[in-house]
């Protein structure tokens, strides 16, 4: 197993360092600078396009709204990223992890802006009326004309999300009940964990796209407010090492000293790594989300989704860091919940480490219904035989054991890779589309000038109406 191991951190190494990182920088940049810094100029209409209802469809059910597919992002957005992830990307990177992470999110929000706009464009109606899917592989195939592309990516996706990530989710609640109940612990206590998430996920996942946006809109709030509330305390009450924090974080992204010993170079890598396992900014995920909400422009949801990027990292991933670093850690003991947890206790009371241990289970939990969601979509675009989703749910369900037992290092270490392949094939087809997104967007502003709530309607000079299927080319239509 070390061995496995050993090569895996290997294959990362090279990876990321010489071309996913920079190729996550340089297409934030492009985005950013096309969009005209779209992820900070346009903010306010972030909140405000959240808001936005669902319609009533025929059979009078509320489609999905814009903050319903808000949330099923984020319950995969939110997970064990936010506090193994920052956990791991501290203990490996140093505190100037922090500052990369925040560094990667401003500028991949641009890069989550021109995904999700793009998987609203393309999406598809699905059988029950009302909802809709989408994603990559939509936009690989419809915008691209490259279904082979989007074949690819949805099988990448769908394992990636569908089983090496549910692991992870099933791996960190397992190790922080240990660490939480460990009078309880023994060989027996890892197979029980993970056939009692058996249960509850496949009690989730055996029913539709609504039933899985219903709980995330309650999950996701819960568990986030839970989270938030036990930081700040931690916050408030180690206020005066705050300039210290800031201190340690700043410097150990910028310092001479990171940048002399190399240890800039990690502090980078892990941040990136880290911060995009927790934001999904460019990874190719959270359009499958966005493609499900009716909204009313497709720049509302690719705003939405940018919204996703900084609740997840500059509030809910900042928090965990501020947790960690004003208790100021032996960093060589712990690397992953634990140290979150250890934190935890030591500025709150031994009580705290057992409701992060539900807090993580609620954040795991919401993660394994969204990452079900992305694998569910995407065997859609592969095949619309029912017999092949019900065969996926029950390897979810087995995947989801399989991480509650397996080593913590070997599981974390091949979600880098996977993930790090899913947003290369998906970077390299948002690039040529983005040009479809810029002038969805200036549609966007010129109606928002004139003081009107934008509504789409498909023009064929801003992409082939061949590949448009959900979006009417008359004003009365819509």
């Amino acid at each position: 197993m070390d061995a496995v191991n050993s090569v895996v951190v290997d294959i990362n190494g090279v990876f990321w360092n010489w071309l996913l990182i920079p190729l996550v920088i340089v297409a934030g940049l492009y985005f950013t600078v096309r969009t005209g810094v779209v992820q900070v100029r346009m903010l306010p209409e972030m909140f405000r396009s959240v808001s936005e209802k669902g319609q009533t469809g025929p059979d009078g059910k509320r489609s999905v709204s814009a903050f319903g597919a808000f949330s099923i992002s984020a319950a995969a957005r939110v997970g064990t990223g936010n506090i193994a992830g920052v956990a791991t990307a501290i203990s490996v990177g140093g505190p100037g992890a922090v500052f990369w992470m925040w560094s990667m999110a401003t500028l991949g929000a641009a890069s989550a802006f021109v995904e999700s706009t793009l998987a609203q464009l393309y999406k598809r109606p699905e059988r029950e009326p009302g909802t809709f899917r989408g994603g990559p592989a939509y936009y690989m195939q419809y915008g691209l004309r490259r279904r082979w592309q989007g074949m690819i990516f949805a099988v990448i996706i769908t394992v990636t999300f569908g089983f090496v990530f549910n692991a992870v989710q099933a791996n960190t609640i397992v190790a922080t009940s240990r660490a939480s109940l460990s009078v309880l612990d023994g060989d027996w206590f890892a197979p029980l964990i993970g056939c009692a998430l058996i249960i509850l996920l496949g009690l989730v996942i055996f029913g539709g796209v609504r039933r899985i946006s219903r709980i995330t809109e309650v999950l996701v709030p819960v568990m986030a407010m839970v989270y938030l509330l036990l930081g700040i305390a931690v916050v408030v009450l180690n206020f005066s090492d705050l300039p210290r924090v800031f201190a340690d974080i700043v410097g150990g992204a910028l310092g001479l000293r990171e940048v002399v010993g190399g240890g800039i170079g990690v502090a980078i890598a892990q941040g990136i790594r880290r911060g995009m396992f927790s934001n999904e900014a460019g990874l190719g995920s959270s359009p499958n989300a966005a493609a499900a909400a009716d909204v009313s422009h497709p720049v509302k949801q690719g705003l939405v989704q940018s919204l996703g990027v900084y609740f997840d990292t500059l509030l809910i991933c900042s928090i965990t860091a501020f947790i960690i670093l004003t208790t100021n850690p032996d960093l060589s003991e712990r690397h992953t919940a634990d140290l979150t947890q250890s934190a935890l206790q030591e500025s709150l009371g031994n009580w705290a480490g057992h409701v992060l241990t539900a807090v993580v289970f609620m954040l795991a939990f919401s993660s394994m219904i969204g990452n079900f969601y992305y694998g569910r979509s995407n065997i859609a675009f592969i095949t619309d035989r029912p017999q092949v989703l019900t065969v996926f749910r029950f390897l979810v369900l087995l995947a989801v054991f399989g991480g509650a037992l397996g080593s913590v290092s070997l599981i974390w270490n091949l979600a880098d890779v996977f993930m790090g392949t899913m947003a290369l094939a998906n970077l390299v087809a948002i690039i040529p589309l983005g040009a479809v997104a810029f002038r969805l967007l200036a549609d966007y502003r010129a109606q928002r000038r004139t003081g009107a709530d934008p509504v789409y309607v498909h023009r064929p000079e801003i992409a082939d109406p061949a590949g448009v299927a959900c979006w009417p080319t008359r004003q009365d239509q819509w």
